[in-house]
Formats: structure tokens, C-alpha cells, sequence
């Protein structure tokens, strides 16, 4: 009789969706052997098996963040954190930023990120004038909490060289009133200005993917997909993620979507080098192709049929040309590639399908499984032509608990309440996944829990109530669904006999607790990756 290598005992350890709870599970090599009473699985116990006394504690399967930036959380770490927790008003930011010029040699780049004008005392984004004013020896940029918009002062433009007959690039936005920059850029244009500041080394990509694993770690994260690899430092990232796994320094199984944007893609030197979907192991696995349509809602350039509110008529930034995205697709698709392609906005959305319906009729794959990620601000119309080709919306929930509100007062409720319709993609058959888009969001799970169990902003507004789902279909969001979305689900994802030994161990059950309890008041104790204790947190031992 096999005798297990580590049993988890005296638990509520809840397996899937239609697999329940049980007592106890066991656990053989790095994957699950079975799963019963404590009485089932304590007999297949061995003279050197491991005991863990659960005392009551709520297991699940590892929770899959299925989008977020791995590399960029852990360089943003040691950044001014600009979120309307840290800095609420615009003194209170520009007070940070002069602090850390203090304490910085002249001519260092300065970085926040966090911001969102919405929410900031001011009602607007900063300017370049008030950066200047606090930090006039440093290039400083500030990101929005999205990523799609940035504001730089005089000295960051004067390294890269951007003034106000500066060109922009399509897909691109340089802000200028009265022929004057703002210090307010956008989408491409970004590019333009972060040019100028020096690429993350190899070793430091490698030590941010260690901290930011192990920070996920903590929150009973087991499993990500990293979703724009090459933005920051191109092909060589792929390198940084095999060294960091060669030496031990890969804290989640981490899936890889390929930055394929144009003039930036790494997509054709990972295809010359085998590297196409699904190369990998069950530590590190090339996912798909990643391609930007458009931006953020709540920044105002997520890509609109109708106009946003306000006085400017803008629908937001359209990225690339009907004929450019249908190219580009068709040949990662020609490839062998999964796709997974940012679109929020509705238009953005419609022209994705189409590119997607297009590249699927020339060349059939009824599995294939292209995501589309964000996918805000979808339609019926859309929804109905996603379930015949196959395509698949992959969301993060959280957004309705960061942004809701900002939505509401960028597009009006009619447009905004309605989005991210999680009930309506699970009852169509979507399995759609959920993940933070950290650093847009932080990836602390429970308040996208929160979110998908109440449909609640930050603030309290309930964003459709009719989109709410239980308890037990969150979490098979974010486990078997993550895992889904990544052509997965044999693998990881559920806690049954064969499949990866990933376990999340919190200190409340989460089947009974209040969304309220599930937001303030729940934490991760204990985090198994394949069989091996990663993460004790200190309250247990």
C-alpha cells in the first residue's frame, strides 16, 4: 500500500466546486494521493510520513491569479506607493516625492504608482508644473494605478528628449493645453519617455520575481499568469524566469504571455527558439500572445463605441488598425499560439472577436481557447459570437471593487454598473478566471472575493446585483478556472488524486463566513506548493 508522504488532517478542506469538502487529504510525491475522514487518510500513514493538524482551519486548492505582472510587482516594491490608501490627496503624493528627492542623488529617477484621478481630493490627474516644483533635479514619473497613463515632469522629458513638437505615436496620447505638455501621456507614447530610464538587470528581474512570488505566497497564491512578458526588459526576461526557477527562485508556477505588440514583441525570437504554447513544465509554461487594443477605462482611453462623459466627445485610444490586429493574430495563431489580447472597451472588444473569428476559419482549432483579457464592457451580441468560436473572457473582479466608481463617473450607471458580468459569463459556460492585474490592483484575494460575492466598490455602490455568485463559484474562479484559462485544468486547479499538491490554508471558513468577514477580517495561515510547505505565516508556529 502506498503510503502517503504528508497528511493534512482535522481541516475543512474544500476539494472543487463539485467535489466538496473533506476531513483530511494526502499527499504523495507533489501531488494529491486521495482525500476523505481523518480516520481514511490517517491509515495510509508511513513511519516518516508529515502530519499537519489543520485544528479546524478552511483549506482550498492554491488560489491562480490569472493576470497580473509578476516582474513589475517586485521591481514597484521599493516605489513611492501612490494608491489612494497611501496618498489620498495630491499634497499628500507631492509631499512623498519630495521626500524621496531629499534622499536621492540628482538626476535618479523617481517612481510612484498608484494613483487614480477619481478618487484624488483634487478630482484630476497631477501635473507637470507640481512635480517639477518638489522634485526639479529628478526625472519623476507617476504612474496611474492602471498603467495606461503616466504623468512626467520637465526633467524626464529633457532625458528623453519629448517636447511639444514631439510626434505621437498612433495609439498614443501627449497631452498638451494652450501648446504647453501637461506631463500627461498615454498608451504608446509612454514608450517615448521610458526609454530613457535604465532597464531592470537580469539579477534584479530575478530578485523581483523572488519577492513578488513569495509576497503571493502569502495570500495562498500558488499559481500566476504573468501577462505582458518582454514590456520591460524584451527578450531577456525569459531568461531572468529560467534562472530564477535554475535557482530556486521561482515561488509560483508562473505561465508566461509573450508581449507581440509591434516594434516591441519578443514573439518572433520565442518561436525561433521552440518557445510556443505550452512549452514547459508544471513550474514554467510559455502561455500565449499578448497584444494591446486599447486602455483603461477609468483612465478614459479603453476603446468606446459612444463617448465617454464629458465635454472632449473622446471614445478612448484605439491601438491598432482593423488590418494590423487581423495580421498580427492570424500569424501567432498560424503559429500555434493561444492569444490572450487586452480589451476593455466594447469597440476594442468587437474588433478582437473579429480577429479572432477571422484567424480561427482560416485555421480551425476547436480548443484553442483565445482569452480575452479585461473584456470590461462586453455585449449580448459579443457574448453569443464568443460561445460559437471558442473565445473566452479572462477578467479581474477586483476591478469592480477599485475602479467601480470611477467607471460610473467616466461612462454614467447605464454603461458602468453592468460591467465585468461575472453570473452572465458562468451561466453561458464561459469558465471565466479572475486575477488582480497587480500592480493595478494588489493582489490580496480576498477583495476580489468580495467583489464577486456582493458586486461592491470600495465605497459601497453595488454594480449590478444580478451578477453576484456564491461563495463556492468564487472560488472555483480562482482556482479551477484559473486553471482552465490556461489549458490547465488536468494539472492544477482542484484538490484531486494526480493533481498538483497546491493548498491554500485560511483562518476562516470561508463557506460560512460574511463577505464583510471575508474582506477584513480573513488571512492566509499556511501555503503547500506541490506537497512542500512554502509559506507558514508566524501566527502558527
Amino acid at each position: 500500500m502506498v503510503q502517503a508522504d504528508t497528511i493534512l488532517y482535522n481541516g475543512v478542506i474544500w476539494r472543487g466546486l463539485d467535489e466538496g469538502t473533506a476531513e483530511a487529504l494526502a499527499i504523495w510525491g507533489n501531488k494529491v494521493l486521495a482525500a476523505g475522514s481523518n480516520d481514511e487518510m490517517l491509515s495510509l500513514r508511513g513511519e516518516h510520513t508529515k502530519l499537519i493538524d489543520l485544528k479546524g482551519q478552511f483549506a482550498t486548492p492554491g488560489l491562480n491569479d490569472a493576470h497580473l505582472h509578476l516582474i513589475s510587482i517586485g521591481l514597484t516594491l521599493n516605489w513611492i506607493d501612490a494608491t489612494p490608501k497611501a496618498a489620498p490627496t495630491l499634497d499628500s503624493l507631492l509631499q512623498a516625492i519630495k521626500e524621496q528627492a531629499a534622499k536621492t542623488p540628482p538626476g535618479t529617477w523617481i517612481r510612484a504608482r498608484g494613483y487614480d484621478q477619481t478618487k484624488l481630493d483634487v478630482g484630476r490627474h497631477p501635473h507637470k508644473s507640481e512635480l517639477d516644483a518638489v522634485a526639479p533635479e529628478h526625472p519623476v514619473m507617476v504612474t496611474r494605478a492602471c498603467g495606461h497613463v503616466s504623468i512626467f515632469n520637465s526633467a524626464a522629458f529633457r532625458l528623453a528628449g519629448i517636447d511639444e513638437a514631439t510626434p505621437v505615436p498612433e495609439g498614443g496620447l501627449i497631452e498638451q493645453k494652450n501648446g504647453v505638455l501637461t506631463g500627461m501621456v498615454a498608451e504608446t507614447a509612454q514608450g517615448l519617455v521610458r526609454a530613457a530610464i535604465p532597464k531592470a538587470t537580469t539579477e534584479e528581474m530575478i530578485d523581483a520575481i523572488d519577492a513578488a512570488g513569495n509576497m503571493l505566497l502569502s495570500y495562498g497564491i500558488t499559481s500566476v499568469m504573468d501577462a505582458a512578458v518582454g514590456m520591460l526588459s524584451g527578450f531577456d526576461e525569459i531568461r531572468a524566469y529560467n534562472l530564477a526557477k535554475l535557482r530556486g527562485k521561482l515561488p509560483v508556477r508562473a505561465w508566461l504571455v509573450l508581449l507581440g505588440d509591434p516594434g516591441v514583441s519578443i514573439v518572433p525570437q520565442c518561436h525561433e527558439a521552440g518557445l510556443v504554447s505550452g512549452v514547459g513544465d508544471d513550474m514554467l509554461t510559455i502561455g500565449a500572445v499578448k497584444l494591446f487594443l486599447d486602455g483603461s477605462a477609468g483612465g478614459r482611453t479603453a476603446w468606446m463605441t459612444k463617448p465617454y462623459l464629458g465635454d472632449d466627445n473622446t471614445t478612448g485610444v484605439q491601438i491598432l488598425s482593423d488590418a494590423e490586429l487581423e495580421a498580427l493574430v492570424l500569424d501567432a495563431h498560424g503559429k500555434g499560439y493561444q492569444l490572450a489580447c487586452h480589451a476593455i472597451g466594447d469597440a476594442a472588444i468587437e474588433q478582437l472577436i473579429t480577429a479572432y473569428e477571422k484567424a480561427l476559419a482560416a485555421m480551425p482549432d476547436a480548443d484553442r481557447r483565445h482569452r480575452i483579457e479585461h473584456c470590461g464592457f462586453s455585449t449580448d451580441a459579443q457574448h453569443r459570437r464568443m460561445v460559437k468560436a471558442g473565445i473566452y473572457p479572462c477578467p479581474q473582479q477586483v476591478f469592480i471593487y477599485d475602479f467601480g466608481d470611477a467607471y460610473i463617473k467616466v461612462l454614467g450607471e447605464e454603461r458602468a454598473l453592468s460591467s465585468y458580468p461575472l453570473k452572465t459569463w458562468k451561466e453561458l459556460g464561459f469558465k471565466p478566471a479572475t486575477g488582480s492585474d497587480s500592480p493595478v490592483c494588489h493582489p490580496n484575494p480576498f477583495p476580489n472575493i468580495y467583489s464577486m460575492l456582493t458586486r461592491k466598490t470600495g465605497k459601497g455602490t453595488v454594480m449590478d446585483a444580478r451578477e453576484r455568485v456564491t461563495i463556492e463559484e468564487a472560488l472555483q474562479v480562482y482556482t479551477e478556472h484559473g486553471a482552465f484559462s490556461q489549458k490547465l485544468e488536468n494539472v492544477k486547479g482542484k484538490l484531486v488524486p494526480g493533481q498538483v499538491a497546491d493548498i491554500a490554508v485560511f483562518s476562516r471558513n470561508m463557506l460560512t463566513a460574511t463577505p464583510e468577514e471575508i474582506l477584513n477580517d480573513t488571512q492566509c495561515n499556511l501555503t503547500i506548493r506541490g506537497g512542500e510547505v512554502v509559506f507558514v505565516r508566524d501566527t502558527q508556529q
